[in-house]
């Protein structure tokens, strides 16, 4: 059967066939869309991030500079992922019954009646352990045969202390020392590796305030170990040093007592604190800066004692601090330092610690013991005796040991002189001498 004609086609124009509605069309193009907004959001750079892989490098012009709290973010994330928890990490193994710290740890264990495992285990304090550090506060030596205990030969070489000893009264600075050492202890009671070790806590036997009866000269007595300092530069006497040294971030090139300077030749240590400057300067860090351009000018403008060339003890800062006292030594005071049977003649010249006493220069710590390093004590008992003689400074001036042995056996006779037999030691300029020109 013939079909029958549309009453609405056109005649000699064919009737197009209707579209259908472009769904794949339009979905591709939302698609795109989305893959878009996708690309061009922080998205892909977290993933990148995620998963360790660094995206290709963008071209960006030069704009403003990033804001520093970015950059402070970025660098506080990257330290906590190194430091790791903040919490104390049981090593396999461990047995804290005895510490490196010098301290023991008791412990016991005690059980109290508790609540549902569910609860108890999420809980505080249901499985919990204390810790206190209990220490024993040293008294001071003050009879003739406790001072005489840690060095028998002291009346021998000094037969005019034992009177002196009798009357003598101890000196508030012991318990100043021990207040500070029981501070620094409550600081860092959390922080193990910072706590004094036992042999730190107990380094002091004594200190004592003495006065001869006749020359009414007064002598501040000091009985300790001995640790090493190694501190100091002086361009007129020593140009040239060891560049690991001179490149250290960690030796310190001042001593407290200091002179202003003669020579023409540069303190060698400047060249290495130009670079720390430098570095610090490119750090943005401003504090630093400034310590460090403060300390190139004194390079410049004084020299200090050198610890290696140089026989000199060291006093706590809140001794050298203290104006009041006619007993408390000063920098530039002149010293006998008195171990076994020899007496070294030196000065006080640096301030150190206030909660540890019982330091020397390198050049004294050898005298006692050849094996002294940096790093490794002379003396490890309590048996070294500091005779410290207040308000005896003189000019200071570059070192002269003669005048130094000179002064301190005036000082000497002022309390009765020597013993039979006694001297003092003679330094001698271990220096490197500059060569002659022929």
């Amino acid at each position: 059967m013939a079909q029958k004609p549309d009453p609405y086609e056109l005649e000699g124009v064919k009737r197009r066939a209707p579209k259908p509605f472009p769904w794949v069309t339009v979905f591709f193009a939302m698609l795109a869309v989305l893959l878009a907004l996708i690309i061009l959001s922080p998205i892909p750079e977290k993933v990148r991030r995620k998963i360790g892989i660094s995206g290709p490098r963008e071209v960006v012009k030069p704009g403003p500079a990033p804001k520093p709290e970015i950059i402070v973010k970025e660098k506080i994330i990257e330290k906590e992922v190194k430091i790791g928890p903040a919490y104390y990490r049981v090593e396999e193994g461990t047995d804290v019954a005895k510490s490196s710290m010098g301290f023991d740890f008791k412990s016991r264990v005690e059980e109290r009646p508790g609540r549902l495992v569910s609860s108890e285990r999420e809980g505080d304090g249901s499985y919990e352990a204390s810790y206190t550090l209990f220490i024993n506060r040293p008294e001071a030596a003050k009879h003739l045969d406790e001072v005489t205990k840690v060095n028998p030969t002291l009346l021998k070489a000094l037969p005019g202390l034992g009177p002196m000893i009798e009357k003598a009264n101890v000196s508030p600075f012991y318990k100043k020392l021990y207040d500070n050492k029981l501070s620094r202890l409550k600081a860092y009671s959390k922080r193990i590796d910072r706590l004094l070790t036992k042999h730190n806590y107990y380094d002091c036997q004594t200190m004592l305030e003495l006065e001869h009866p006749g020359s009414k000269r007064k002598v501040f007595l000091m009985q300790a170990d001995m640790d090493v300092v190694s501190d100091g530069s002086d361009g007129d006497r020593l140009p040239i040093m060891p560049e690991k040294i001179v490149n250290s971030a960690h030796y310190q090139p001042f001593t407290s007592y200091g002179w202003a300077k003669t020579g023409k030749v540069e303190n060698p240590m400047i060249a290495g604190w130009r670079n720390l400057l430098a570095k610090a300067k490119t750090s943005g860090n401003a504090s630093e800066v400034k310590r460090l351009e403060t300390g190139i000018e004194d390079l410049k403008r004084r020299s200090f004692l050198i610890a290696e060339y140089d026989p000199f003890i060291v006093i706590s800062v809140d001794v050298l601090r203290d104006r009041d006292s006619p007993f408390g030594p000063n920098v530039g005071d002149y010293v006998v330092v008195i171990y076994g049977e020899k007496m070294y003649p030196a000065i006080v010249g640096d301030g150190g610690p206030t909660f540890k006493v019982g330091e020397a220069s390198l050049r004294m710590a050898k005298e006692l013991n050849e094996k002294a390093t940096p790093y490794n004590r002379p003396v490890s008992n309590v048996s070294v005796t500091y005779l410290v003689f207040p308000r005896s400074s003189g000019k200071w001036v570059a070192p002269n040991y003669e005048n130094w042995r000179s002064e301190c056996l005036k000082l000497v006779n002022e309390i009765g002189g020597l013993g039979e037999g006694y001297d003092l030691h003679q330094w001698e300029n271990t220096l490197p001498q500059p060569e002659q020109e022929e």
